[in-house]
């Protein structure tokens, strides 16, 4: 279970990537099933290159956006639907990773579709030798580095920079009229999250020890069942409750998939359990599961007790004046004014 739990703190800095294009950006973007394992990919070769991990994680960062970078210059640029953008860059990019993980042993040969790093330095190898990977101290510094990446994010959002992203994807057309280069928020907000998704690709593979060129299959379904997830429950209003949220949705999404494979459950019927996992959580706000554990209250910006009833009628104002008047003054001339009980 506590692998469970650190391999799902890893994957909400994914989680994370994917809710700065889905739920920020309003964008459907698919390069994260290619730039996953580009991150993963950079990261085995320059550790076999030697080169440090925290190098190799920003090598990663740097390889993430450059993909998202792309993807947004097909969209804005080339004027190609959103959606088609980031499945063509996911289609090249199976080649390039191929590419990338072929410069590990032989710089001429190409094609290496798996490279192990059990016996490279990782940026948990200080964690293993310790041993204190695989204990609640891992998870509690695990979490810690994703709060610290929540609360930078959180940061960014709310910098001009950050609220013009957002504008754009609320409503483009307005931020526009406002002299916003959307173009621009769009290419770097798809940058930022292919870069963070990169990322988690880069630690993925160093946590596991390897990395492979089918890593990134389907992970835009586990991106997309982290933020729905933590969306059903927190839902969308505030940014540092959204982003909070998500994380809590990556965790519990592979805390899901842990009791599947414990009660047992065939672990080639994965896929079908994260479809089902999805389908779930965008049917909760429907069937108001949100409300009935308590949560109604900080999804709408406040306690639930201070919030009013949602099918309690409101007084209407005039009626309540002119019952205060004939309280304070019952025997005003007003009442027994025959105009105005023939009105």
């Amino acid at each position: 279970m506590i692998g469970s739990l650190e391999l799902g703190i890893i994957y909400a800095v994914v989680a994370l990537g994917v809710y700065l294009t889905f739920r920020v950006l309003n964008f459907p973007d698919l390069t994260v099933d290619g730039s996953f394992t580009t991150g993963g990919a950079v990261a085995a070769v320059l550790l076999f290159r030697e080169v440090h991990p925290l190098i190799a994680v920003a090598a990663a960062f740097g390889a993430g956006m450059l993909a998202g970078a792309f993807t947004g210059l097909l969209h804005t640029k080339g004027r190609i639907d959103g959606l088609l953008a980031g499945i063509l860059t996911m289609i090249g990019l199976w080649s390039v990773n191929l590419r990338i993980m072929g410069l590990a042993e032989d710089p001429v040969r190409a094609g290496a579709a798996n490279l192990p790093l059990r016996t490279k330095e990782t940026v948990f190898t200080v964690l293993r030798e310790n041993d204190v990977l695989g204990t609640w101290l891992s998870v509690a510094l695990l979490l810690a580095g994703v709060i610290l990446l929540k609360l930078v994010i959180d940061w960014f959002l709310a910098t001009d920079l950050g609220l013009a992203i957002q504008a754009t994807g609320n409503n483009e057309q307005m931020i526009r009229s406002l002299g916003v280069n959307t173009d621009g928020t769009k290419i770097l907000g798809l940058a930022l999250s292919n870069g963070l998704v990169a990322v988690g690709g880069a630690l993925v593979a160093q946590f596991t020890g390897f990395a492979d060129i089918s890593m990134g299959v389907g992970l835009i379904l586990v991106g997309l069942a982290s933020v729905i997830i933590g969306q059903a429950f927190f839902g969308n209003r505030w940014v540092w409750l959204a982003t909070f949220g998500v994380i809590f949705g990556a965790i519990a999404y592979r805390l899901v998939i842990f009791g599947a494979l414990q009660v047992g459950l065939n672990p080639n019927d994965m896929k079908l359990i994260t479809a089902i996992i999805v389908i779930a959580a965008l049917l909760m706000p429907r069937l108001g599961l949100g409300k009935r554990l308590g949560l109604s209250g900080l999804r709408r910006g406040g306690t639930a007790k201070a919030a009013p009833d949602e099918g309690a009628a409101e007084p209407e104002p005039v009626p309540a004046g002119a019952a205060g008047e004939a309280a304070a003054s019952p025997s005003s001339p007003g009442s027994n004014d025959p105009n105005g009980k023939d009105s």
